[in-house]
C-alpha cells in the first residue's frame, strides 16, 4: 500500500544524501569565505545557489524511509532544481565584469550594459518558471503533470540563454586573443603564479567554459528527465540524478572555489589588491 504512495519511485539513499550534504556545505562554506574575503557582491547568487543544494539534499535525507511526505519531496524538488539558476546569475555578471576590466568593451557581441539585463533577465524568468513548475509538481493529479510541463519550459529557457551566453562568451574570447588591448596583454604578462596556479583574465574564461558546459549538460539532462515523465527510467532511478545533477553541480562549485575571478577581478569595481594580495601569499 505505502509503495502506491511512494512520490519519488524509489527510496531516496541517506548515505548518498548525507555524503552531498557534507561535501556542498564545504564547497558553499569556502565561497563564503572568498565573498566576504573580496567583496564581490555579484557572487553572492553563486553562493545561495550552493545553500540551496545543501538544504534541498537536507530534505533528502530526511525523506529516506518517508517517501511519501509531499512537503519533503517539494522541497528538495525546488532547491535543488532552483541552484544552477543561481550559479547561472553570478557567471553571466562575471563576463560582463571581465569585459569592462580588460578594456573590451569594443569587442563584445553584447553590449555591456545590456549583457547582465539580458542574460539576468533570462535568468530570473527561468527560475520563475522552474520554481512554479516544481511547486506544481509536489502536487497530485493533473496538476503535477502540469508543474512538469511549466519545468520543461523553464528549461528550455535556461538553456537558450545559456547557449547565446556560451556563444557570447566565445566571439569575445575570439576576439580578444586576436584584437588584444593593452589592459589584457599586461595582465596575461603579469601572470600570477606558476603551472596550474597561474591565474590572470584567460583562467577566468576557463572557468566560465567549464561552468558553462556542467550546467548545460545539467539542464539536457533535467529536460530528457522530465519529458520522459514520472514512470520514466531516469526519474525512478536516483543514481542518474546524483550523477548527473549532484555530482556535475559540485565540481562547478569547485572549479568555482579554484578558478575564482575575484583573484583577478576583486570586487568588480577595481583590484582587490588585499584579496590578491592574501591569494598569492597562500
Amino acid at each position: 500500500m505505502a509503495e502506491k504512495h511512494n512520490i519519488y519511485g524509489y527510496n531516496p539513499s541517506l548515505p548518498a544524501a548525507i555524503i552531498f550534504i557534507i561535501l556542498f556545505s564545504v564547497t558553499t562554506a569556502y565561497h563564503g569565505y572568498q565573498l566576504t574575503k573580496s567583496r564581490c557582491w555579484y557572487f553572492v547568487p553563486f553562493v545561495i545557489g550552493g545553500i540551496f543544494q545543501v538544504i534541498g539534499y537536507i530534505c533528502r535525507a530526511a525523506s529516506h524511509d518517508n517517501f511519501y511526505g509531499i512537503p519533503l519531496y517539494a522541497m528538495q524538488t525546488l532547491f535543488i532544481l532552483l541552484a544552477p539558476p543561481l550559479y547561472a546569475a553570478s557567471i553571466y555578471m562575471i563576463l560582463g565584469r571581465t569585459v569592462t576590466y580588460l578594456h573590451a568593451e569594443h569587442l563584445s557581441l553584447v553590449p555591456v550594459k545590456w549583457m547582465t539585463k539580458i542574460f539576468v533577465g533570462g535568468d530570473v524568468f527561468s527560475f520563475l518558471l522552474q520554481c512554479s513548475g516544481g511547486g506544481l509538481m509536489a502536487t497530485a493529479g493533473s496538476m503535477r503533470e502540469t508543474g512538469s510541463n511549466i519545468t520543461i519550459g523553464g528549461l528550455v529557457v535556461q538553456l537558450l540563454f545559456f547557449g547565446f551566453f556560451v556563444v557570447v562568451t566565445t566571439v569575445f574570447h575570439f576576439r580578444i586573443s586576436r584584437q588584444p588591448t593593452s589592459r589584457s596583454q599586461s595582465d596575461r604578462d603579469q601572470t600570477r603564479g606558476d603551472g596550474f596556479k597561474q591565474r590572470n583574465w584567460f583562467t577566468i574564461l576557463i572557468g566560465l567554459y567549464i561552468v558553462s558546459f556542467l550546467i548545460l549538460v545539467r539542464s539536457v539532462f533535467r529536460l530528457v528527465e522530465y519529458k520522459e515523465g514520472y514512470d520514466g527510467y531516469t526519474m525512478t532511478h536516483e543514481v542518474f540524478m546524483y550523477i548527473f545533477d549532484g555530482v556535475l553541480m559540485l565540481i562547478a562549485m569547485a572549479v568555482m572555489n579554484v578558478y575564482h575571478p575575484a583573484e583577478i577581478l576583486g570586487n568588480g569595481k577595481g583590484r582587490n589588491q588585499e584579496y590578491l594580495g592574501a591569494t598569492q601569499l597562500e
